[in-house]
C-alpha cells in the first residue's frame, strides 16, 4: 500500500480495504482513544458528539457512558457500519450515526455536553471553521477533546500534503483558543507519549 493509498483510506474510509486499514488504526491507537475517553469525563445524561470515529474503537465506551451520541463521519460505509453494529442503541434512541464533516456540522447550537475527535485535524480543510463549528454545537461548560499525533511524528510517515496536513500541538491549541475555548491544555498519561490529547472547556 502506498502512503497516498493509505491517506485517502484514512481521510474516507471505503469498502474492504478501509475496514482492514480501520481494524489497524484501532488497534494501534486504542491507548490514544481510551486516554480522550476518560478525559471527556462522562456523566450519565450527556450528549455526546465524536467526529470521524472511523474503525469505531471509542464507540463503546461513548455509548456506555453517555445518555446519548452521536457519531458523524465522511465515510458513508463507516456509517452504514455503525449503524448495522449498534443497531440496539440507534433503536433504543440512544445512538445514531450520520455522514458529515466538521466545517459543517448539521446539528442545532448547543446540542452537545462533550465532543471528542481523535486522528482527524490531519484532513480538516481549516481548523478555525472546524473548531468555530464545534464550539456552537457544545453547551456552555461542554468539553471538547482532540488527540492527535504532532507533526514531528507525523512527517516521518511521507503522507501527501495534499490530503494529509500534520498539526503542531500550539496549532490546534491556538486554534481552540481564537474559537474561545477557555483552559485550553495539552494532557498526555506520560511524558515520553508521542501523542497529545487536548481538553478545553467552552
Amino acid at each position: 500500500m502506498t502512503p497516498r493509498f493509505i491517506a485517502r483510506q484514512l481521510s474516507c474510509p471505503t469498502g474492504l480495504s478501509g475496514r482492514i486499514i480501520g481494524g489497524l488504526m484501532n488497534r494501534r491507537n486504542l491507548r490514544m482513544n481510551s486516554f480522550a475517553v476518560k478525559q471527556l469525563v462522562l456523566q450519565p445524561r450527556d450528549r455526546v458528539l465524536e467526529i470521524g470515529f472511523g474503525g469505531g474503537v471509542a464507540l463503546p465506551a461513548l455509548i456506555s457512558g453517555a445518555r446519548y451520541v452521536v457519531g458523524l463521519d465522511r465515510s458513508r460505509d463507516v456509517v452504514r457500519n455503525a449503524r448495522d453494529r449498534y443497531a440496539l442503541a440507534v433503536s433504543q434512541g440512544r445512538a445514531e450515526f450520520r455522514v458529515g464533516a466538521v466545517e459543517s456540522l448539521p446539528f442545532v447550537a448547543q446540542s452537545f455536553e462533550k465532543v471528542c475527535t481523535v486522528n482527524t485535524v490531519y484532513f480538516w480543510g481549516s481548523l478555525e471553521r472546524g473548531f468555530g463549528e464545534i464550539y456552537r454545537v457544545v453547551t456552555p461548560g461542554g468539553r471538547v477533546v482532540v488527540g492527535f499525533l504532532p507533526k514531528q511524528w507525523m512527517d516521518r510517515m511521507g503522507m501527501p500534503e495534499d490530503i494529509f496536513t500534520a498539526r503542531a500541538p500550539e496549532e490546534v491549541t491556538g486554534a481552540l483558543d481564537r474559537a474561545g475555548f477557555r483552559w485550553v491544555r495539552v494532557e498526555r498519561p506520560e511524558e515520553t507519549t508521542p501523542w497529545n490529547v487536548i481538553v478545553a472547556e467552552k
